[in-house]
């Protein structure tokens, strides 16, 4: 085994990779760019490189830098976690030609699966089933639209070189396949270098379910069993977890022998995943191959127990697999959430800034049930506009589904992130759905369950009740010293809803009476200053996230976000006097929705737009928006150019009645 290890790679990956590293006694450099120069990865490390400007092809996808690095440090080996260079089979050989040991798996298996036109034909060869389609490339965008109708609508277009989510955009017709091109063209060249494209075949109502498989250099390929990752936006996964639900034995087993079988045509060694998409009728067919290790192993590891990164290490030090196929475990259910600093309800967006409080759930694990966060970030540290926007991995364990999605939604409720937007409570409002507990997922299934966008949570009316007496015994607790324990009359607003309650206490048991009689018993030890509120409300447990505002408290609980109110009766009987204020009309402006570069501009001053028309391009974390008109309308006024780089809400350009 070797001794020093480099990680090229940084965030959540990084940190996962050192710690294993370290725990196996072996030496860990990280790497770092300007934008990551107090990141936790390079905390972590036993030592730290700088390699470069923040821009990733000035640091992380620079052969060069990663290689000076090893070097420098007399790094035996690397570790190039997902992502960046992690599937280049440039990468691989300039590092066997540097004689340092890379942590996956060989330069022709790279090349053969990461170019995803080759590796459909390698895969049908094989004798896995493939996904009809084109597997040619395409010179332009009247070739794509020839071939998308050839094939049929809807078609999936692709980078050849992709990953992530990136490059890739569905067409349901000819103007979706001109655009799609496009976008996927200038996202691919951007993110990989690699500007190819294909098109194939869209399957509806698809399952997206991957085989994790580990190799080594002696001939021994295993599966270690799948993960569904059907919940997606934008292509790129949000919930994962595993074993699916959809899987019976007969087609879990078919799926990872043809896995298996392509990972031996290619000689593949070190850990891989091979992703299939999966119709109603249980018929699967081959989507691409991942030659690195993916973003959701973990929940892999929860049901098997084995560390893949360990794994990886000893197969790259020449080491054979400890175990056979007869002995890869499959326990229990585990759940992945991917936090993201994004806005759900501004249709997912991107947000940047400082973490102002990250305070994640505890991390533990026993016979009944396990959590763990896999994560890159501190309090106090930045979310930048240059890299993917994940905050964090949430796992959940438990010996059955609806346990993990038990643990899953405490967890979410616990997890406290302040300081930029976040999908928290989009991930807890999934949790809580009837068609995720039931396990009936697609692909679509963002799109089909919220056709319009993500608007937060309404709460039943016994939720509602739940979070006013909290309130009401959180106002209570700060007003401790003026009633000296006596029972005083309160009036919770939340919303339109109003609750009118008598409430007493003795240290941590409170007593309420609402305004019908009915009684409330409320057990919490909150304190003033205190931003998780752990409750039990007539006997059920409440993790809240609990903040003091004017005249009340932010209450978030269950993806649920409201103003909770407590005034004096009389005082609650003159608010409905008050005038409402409404917000300012912004219809005249087109206003940048998150922090970003503007790519182009498609219009210019004085040109009426009609509505759906493209008028400009930003991009953010790696990922291009398309910005389109809302109405017909004439643009008066461009406030920015191509290149300007915008703060979120800044204007971009104005418009007139026509």
């Amino acid at each position: 085994m070797f001794t020093s290890l480099l990680i090229a790679n940084r965030g959540e990956i990084a940190c996962r990779v050192i710690k294993t590293a370290k725990r196996m006694g072996i030496r860990t450099i990280a790497v770092y760019s300007d934008a990551d120069k107090d990141a936790l990865h390079v905390k972590m490390a036993d030592e730290a490189v700088y390699i470069g400007g923040s821009a990733a092809r000035d640091s992380y996808l620079s052969i060069d830098k990663i290689v000076t690095a090893c070097e420098l440090t007399h790094a035996e080996a690397v570790h190039p976690g997902y992502g960046f260079l992690s599937e280049n089979p440039l990468f691989a050989a300039a590092l066997e030609k540097a004689g340092i040991i890379f942590v996956g798996p060989p330069v022709k298996a790279i090349e053969a699966m990461g170019d995803k036109i080759t590796s459909k034909k390698l895969a049908a060869e094989a004798g896995v089933s493939t996904v009809p389609g084109h597997m040619g490339l395409i010179a332009d965008v009247a070739e794509a639209v020839h071939i998308s109708n050839q094939i049929g609508y809807p078609v999936m277009i692709k980078a050849s070189a992709g990953g992530g989510g990136k490059g890739m955009r569905i067409a349901w017709n000819d103007f979706e396949a001109r655009e799609g091109f496009e976008r996927s063209k200038s996202e691919a060249a951007s993110s990989f270098g690699d500007d190819r494209i294909f098109i194939e075949k869209f399957v509806t109502e698809p399952r997206h379910i991957e085989i994790q498989l580990i190799g080594d250099q002696h001939g021994n390929v295993l599966w270690l069993n799948e993960r569904e990752c059907s919940i997606q936006r934008r292509n790129q996964k949000v919930i994962e977890e595993a074993p699916s639900p959809f899987l019976d034995a007969k087609t879990r087993k078919a799926m990872g022998e043809q896995a298996v079988a392509l990972a031996k045509a290619v000689g593949y060694f070190s850990a891989g995943t091979v992703e299939f998409i999966v119709d109603k009728e249980r018929k699967f067919y081959f989507l691409e191959m991942n030659t690195r290790l993916q973003v959701e192993h973990p929940v892999t590891e929860l049901i098997t127990g084995l560390d893949l990164v360990e794994l990886m290490l000893r197969v790259a030090a020449g080491e054979k697999m400890p175990l056979k196929q007869k002995d890869v475990p499959l326990n229990g259910w585990a759940i992945e959430s991917r936090l993201y600093a994004e806005d759900p309800v501004r249709g997912f967006l991107p947000s940047t800034g400082r973490l102002t409080r990250y305070h994640p759930p505890a991390e533990s694990r026993d016979a009944e049930h396990a959590i763990r966060n896999d994560t890159g970030v501190y309090e106090g540290g930045e979310i930048s506009t240059w890299y993917d926007p994940m905050i964090a991995k949430l796992c959940a364990w438990a010996p059955t589904r609806p346990a993990a999605v038990a643990a899953m939604q405490e967890a979410l409720d616990q997890f406290e992130v302040e300081g930029v937007g976040n999908n928290i409570a989009f991930l807890s409002a999934v949790m809580a759905q009837e068609r995720f507990r039931e396990g009936r997922l697609t692909t679509g299934y963002i799109v089909e369950e919220f056709p319009d966008g993500f608007a937060g949570v309404t709460l039943d009316a016994v939720g509602l009740t739940h979070l006013a007496a909290l309130a009401c015994c959180s106002a209570y607790a700060l007003d401790t010293r003026s009633h000296a324990g006596a029972e005083t009359r309160r009036s919770v607003l939340i919303g339109g809803h109003r609750w009118d309650f008598a409430v007493r206490a003795d240290k941590i048991e409170y007593w309420l009476t609402d305004g019908q009689g009915k009684k409330l018993l409320v057990e919490t030890g909150w304190k003033p200053g205190m931003t998780l509120a752990i409750a039990r409300v007539d006997g059920e447990l409440h993790h809240v996230r609990i903040d003091r505002v004017t005249g009340g408290f932010r209450l978030r609980w269950r993806g649920a976000d409201v103003v909770a109110r407590v005034l004096l009766p009389a005082v609650a009987d003159l608010m409905g006097l008050m005038p409402v204020k409404l917000p300012p009309d912004l219809s005249r402006f087109l206003l940048c929705p998150m922090p970003g570069q503007i790519v182009r501009i498609d219009i210019e001053e004085g040109d009426i737009v009609e509505a759906g028309q493209p008028l400009a391009i930003v991009e953010a974390m790696k990922m291009e928006n398309v910005l389109k008109a809302e109405r017909r309308a004439r643009v008066s006024k461009l406030r920015v150019k191509p290149g300007s780089v915008l703060a979120v809400d800044e204007v971009i350009m104005e418009f007139e009645a026509v």
